[in-house]
């Protein structure tokens, strides 16, 4: 488990650029974290530390946005996921994980459909600035610091 804090964006995408930078074909990054959290923010670094330079938005009403690469990203939000046949319709089953990257936001409301190896990242908003991260899953990240 890694626990760090950071007390602004800029903060939180420079640390997130050091994950991205580990990161590799076939891993699965879950979020926790409520809304205004951060998880947007997060992955614009994940983004810019695996080499893409595509403006990362949040996906709340596309579902799924693919930012392609060495290295593909698909990052979702399942925030109106509710059980598995909301999510076959998503097509979420269709996107290539084991060739590419998956980031996804309200993670909960599919953790039934996440694989095993699934990297676990809780933000936590401590004020406006201020968010704690905590990276459980993976020995990978366990050094990583800001």
């Amino acid at each position: 488990m890694n626990k760090i804090i950071t007390t602004s964006p800029e903060e939180t995408i420079e640390f997130a650029k050091k994950i991205g930078a580990v990161l590799k074909k076939g891993d699965v990054i879950a979020y926790k974290g409520g809304l205004g959290a951060g998880k947007t923010t997060f992955t614009r670094g994940l983004a810019m530390g695996a080499g893409l330079e595509d403006e990362v938005y949040s996906p709340t009403f596309a579902l799924i946005n693919e930012y392609a690469g060495d290295v593909n990203i698909y990052h979702f939000d399942m925030y109106r996921i509710e059980n598995t046949d909301d999510l076959e319709t998503t097509g979420f089953f269709d996107y290539p994980m084991e060739d590419s990257i998956f980031v996804i936001e309200w993670s909960e409301n599919i953790i039934d459909a996440l694989p095993e190896n699934t990297i676990f990242i809780q933000i936590n908003r401590i004020d406006d600035e201020t968010r704690e991260i905590i990276i459980e899953g993976d020995e990978r990240f366990a050094d990583i610091r800001n």
